[in-house]
């Protein structure tokens, strides 16, 4: 597959992990506990990170940077953004008081990631 393919595929999954982080924010705002929109937004953030993870080591790979002993900075970066990504949903459910600040917050999480990915720091 090529690098671009591998980018529209990860951007793809990027914008899922976020439509579904927004949708589980409103759920705990709303107090649903349980329910198919919130089952909904769970898979999906699960899989989507799934995408995102696997589309990002593909487009990794077709940069010649498939051994993490030889990642650079801007990869350290946008791999520890996709852990905080991953756990966030356990703060979503068991700390409600702090869905404002995670609303605002979570899209600064993609920006620096996004700010990596194109300036690449070293």
């Amino acid at each position: 597959m090529s690098f671009a393919a591998y980018k529209v595929i990860h951007i793809l999954g990027i914008l899922f992990v976020f439509a579904a982080l927004g949708a589980l924010l409103l759920a705990s705002r709303d107090g649903v506990e349980r329910g198919g929109g919130r089952k909904l937004a769970g898979m999906t953030h699960g899989i989507a990170l799934l995408v995102v993870l696997v589309a990002g080591f593909g487009a990794l790979a077709r940069l010649g940077l498939s051994n993490p002993g030889a990642w650079p900075l801007w990869v350290w970066i946008k791999a520890l953004i996709w852990l905080v990504l991953g756990g966030i949903t356990v703060l979503i459910r068991r700390a409600p008081q702090l869905n404002t600040l995670l609303w605002w917050l979570l899209p600064l999480l993609g920006a620096i990631a996004a700010w990596a990915a194109i300036y690449k720091p070293v």
